[in-house]
């Protein structure tokens, strides 16, 4: 990335419906040259997606936890991930190291329904057992583009 891409992604960040032609009159660039710049930054994977972000708590899903599962040993982590996919609360999963062997990000519509949604991971003989904590607030949101400037500054 250098610094027109940089200023491009935080364009579209910041407004993500303002258009092509918009943008290529804000940066001072081509219209052609946006679209180009796109498309590199998303052929190059740098730009996942283009879709809305969506909130779990206006969806009605105000409780999130993180569940520590310790994994069977030999059952291995994709048959954990398959099963997780198949829960519509579980927001995101990751292979750890440290205590434990996979981080889950899940969601409920309140502390009681987190039992449901744990129970629901717990449905699987390869997990042999978890921990959970429940956040109180999200202090830093997930975010990427913060990284993408700094990269362009060192």
């Amino acid at each position: 990335m250098d610094d027109l891409d940089a200023r491009l992604t935080d364009l579209f960040a910041t407004e993500p419906r303002i258009g092509v032609l918009e943008a290529s009159r804000r940066l001072g660039v081509a219209r052609g040259t946006v679209q180009a710049r796109l498309d590199k930054l998303e052929a190059s994977g740098v730009i996942t997606g283009w879709g809305p972000d969506l909130s779990a708590e206006a969806l009605g899903y105000p409780v999130t936890a993180f569940l520590t599962l310790e994994i069977r040993q030999g059952a291995g982590h994709d048959t954990v991930a398959r099963h997780l996919e198949q829960i519509p609360e579980v927001l995101e999963a990751h292979t750890i190291t440290g205590v434990g062997d996979m981080w889950a990000r899940v969601v409920a519509r309140s502390n009681a329904d987190l039992q449901r949604v744990i129970d629901l991971v717990l449905d699987s003989p390869a997990i042999v057992r978890s921990s959970t904590v429940i956040t109180l607030a999200a202090q830093v949101p997930y975010r990427v583009l913060p990284l993408a400037l700094a990269s362009i500054e060192r």
